[in-house]
């Protein structure tokens, strides 16, 4: 099946048109430093889907990780970054993540970030797979820190527009064949603001738009990470890779009442201890460094003793601190906590894994290029392989900052490079949609407000923690009985109405998105025999070096791919 044939052709006039040299998806840690970067050069707009604020950065705790301290080097961080990733890191980006890591926190710094200090250095603390402390922060609010501080820069750089509640729906492109292969060409996107249809052309745009967590029920994801950059990028044909890498990290709260609030990494890296509903401390019977190990293995070790326990919960025990330290070292959890009646200085918190982070993506080189032109990806939607099978703690920030800049340099060096923002004639995808009169409809509503929560059941069961052959067969014919019943198909989706071809319901774009994200994760599952960091497969336990030292790349109306190591 051809790329070309899930495409129609759309005339330039039929919605409002905006147009602008840089045109940046997101505004999270990536996408605002990004924006900075482009506007050095050229005049940048930036979208959100929410609020300006609104990203699984603000909601980041943690901290960056950042080879800063006096016994560290850059060798140790790579060292501890391709060790978490389980063979598959791509090491040149590793090494340019790492090293360009330093001055891009230092400028942070510089900027007015408000970290925590001991003396002339950073206040470093320890997180897991770290072999040295290096992770600076803001109490366990460093994301808000790092949100504040690049927001108010933004606000004042003249030459960089915002604009909230804008919903990107799909990339504007050209798609035309050259030397037998298809050559695309991104103009900008199509996007949902005040209820209306506006295109936004670009001579260079950026992908920006986080995460995914949202496709589980339980995540420390804010509801706006329902992996829409994902699926935008899916649809117009670019290369996406390591998407059956999802990570779960060990500890979100579980309290009748309260969100799946995130307890920071942080909170076992100064001493946090596991234990089951019997009172028992169990890690070491998992890995060696206990409450410090990799993420995977503690959130298998947890589900592992809720199973035992026939418990929906562990515990982690942080009451051997005082008081006064946790109030200062974790606030954020502190008065969180407190608000859902948990004093966590002398209470045990009841914890379970969450969906946190995918390690997958849009494929880009450390340039942030993907495979088509004029578009850009950096963040949490990308994948240069620097996290490869399982990303390092704290490494998220770091590549936000790192890569967020290379996106906008490259960004605005390929917009001066075109004279214009306006193609021939640009290209959605479309497909046959069933429910064309009723899009309106209370019941229509419903049906896709359930069809979400059936997406993210089925997620969990069965292309979660753990995974295996029938779990993973089950889940695609899971969805695609949901596509059916919304006359989709979930690998290439994009809902048919009135207004040539998209929707203005934002739920129905979510869902859309939601099944395209969910179908690619259980398919790159279902091909990766073997179990490797985030993707562990029940009846493959063992990695396998031989058959799977390499990563696999899916593309929309292609066979999956696969491409080794260099």
């Amino acid at each position: 099946m051809n790329t070309e044939s899930h495409f129609t052709a759309l005339e330039s006039e039929a919605h409002p048109r905006w147009d602008t040299d840089v045109l940046i998806i997101g505004s999270g840690a990536a996408g605002l430093r990004a924006a900075l970067a482009a506007s050095e050069n050229a005049d940048v707009t930036l979208i959100t889907k929410t609020t300006l604020k609104e990203s699984n950065t603000l909601y980041a705790q943690g901290g960056i990780a950042v080879a800063m301290n006096i016994d560290d080097t850059v060798e140790l961080h790579v060292q501890d970054t391709c060790s978490a990733g389980c063979g598959l890191c791509d090491i040149d980006a590793v090494e340019t993540m790492v090293a360009e890591g330093i001055p891009r926190v230092t400028e942070l710094l510089d900027w007015g970030a408000n970290f925590d200090w001991e003396g002339t250095l950073p206040r470093f603390t320890q997180e897991a797979a770290h072999s040295r402390r290096r992770i600076v922060h803001k109490g366990d609010a460093t994301g808000r820190e790092t949100t504040d501080v690049l927001i108010q820069r933004v606000l004042n750089t003249e030459r960089i527009r915002t604009i909230s509640n804008a919903f990107a729906i799909d990339m504007l492109t050209d798609s035309t064949a050259q030397s037998g292969n298809n050559s695309i060409t991104c103009y900008g996107i199509t996007a949902i603001v005040e209820n209306q249809l506006v295109n936004i052309y670009a001579k260079a745009t950026i992908l920006a738009t986080g995460g995914l967590g949202r496709l589980y029920p339980c995540t420390s994801n804010p509801e706006v990470a329902t992996g829409d950059g994902f699926a935008a990028a899916w649809r117009a044909g670019c290369e996406m890779i390591d998407m059956e890498f999802v990570q779960f990290h060990p500890t979100t709260l579980y309290l009748d009442g309260a969100p799946s609030f995130l307890i920071s990494e942080a909170v076992r890296g100064e001493g946090g201890r596991l234990i089951n509903i019997r009172g028992e401390r169990f890690m070491e019977k998992y890995h060696e460094k206990e409450e410090l190990a990799p993420r995977d293995i503690v959130s298998r070790a947890i589900q592992n003793e809720m199973l035992l326990t026939d418990f929906p919960c562990v515990y982690l025990d942080i009451t051997h601190k005082s008081a006064e330290f946790i109030q200062e070292r974790f606030p954020t959890i502190s008065n969180t906590t407190t608000h859902y009646g948990l004093d966590i200085s002398i209470d045990l918190i009841p914890v379970r894994p969450g969906a946190h982070f995918m390690m997958g993506g849009v494929r880009t080189n450390t340039a942030t290029e993907t495979n088509l032109n004029g578009l850009f990806a950096c963040g949490e939607v990308a994948c240069t392989g620097v996290h490869g099978a399982n990303r390092l703690a704290s490494n998220s920030l770091l590549e936000c900052l790192v890569f967020g800049v290379r996106a906008g340099e490259n960004a605005a060096m390929y917009a001066t490079s075109q004279e214009s923002t306006l193609p021939p004639k640009i290209q959605i995808p479309r497909c046959d949609y069933i429910h064309l009169n009723d899009v309106n409809s209370e019941i229509f509503k419903d049906t896709v407000l359930a069809a979400k929560d059936v997406i993210r059941d089925t997620l969990w069961e069965n292309v979660g923690i753990e995974r295996d052959e029938e779990g993973l067969e089950f889940a695609l014919t899971d969805l695609a009985e949901i596509a059916t019943e919304m006359g989709l198909n979930p690998s290439t989706s994009m809902p048919t109405t009135s207004m040539n071809g998209q929707s203005t319901d934002i739920h129905l774009n979510e869902t859309v998105n939601m099944l395209n994200v969910a179908w690619m994760i259980t398919r790159a599952s279902l091909i990766r025999t073997e179990s490797r960091g985030g993707h562990y497969r029940a009846d493959f336990p063992d990695q396998d070096d031989v058959s799977w030292n390499r990563r696999v790349i899916m593309k929309i109306g292609n066979e999956p791919e696969f491409v080794g190591l260099t």
